[in-house]
């Protein structure tokens, strides 16, 4: 019974969250520009997701999918396990005020 909570616990919860794809180096600092994530991505920094509602950084599995988008302000849909995101859709939406 113990191993089945602990099972539970460690599956992926579905996610929709808002927030800016950032660079695994700067992650969720103030004043970081999306010319500056474009610019560390492209010399190899992984591209991360920072969550709107609580400034936390997720690593994402499928980085892939945030190309185009870096330094912008998104919807993602997908599913969060141990900290790492999985993206299955992401849309922009309006600029953070």
């Amino acid at each position: 019974l113990v191993s089945a909570v602990a099972l539970a616990d460690q599956q992926a919860k579905k996610s929709e969250m808002t927030g800016t794809v950032s660079d695994e180096k700067c992650g969720a600092k103030e004043g970081h520009s999306a010319a500056c994530t474009k610019g560390c991505a492209e010399k190899g920094a992984a591209l991360v997701f920072v969550n709107d509602a609580d400034k936390s950084v997720l690593k994402v599995s499928n980085s892939d999918k945030l190309k185009g988008h870096e330094g912008h302000h998104v919807k993602v849909t997908g599913t969060v396990d141990q900290g790492t995101l999985t993206i299955a859709e992401v849309s922009m939406v309006e600029s953070k005020k």
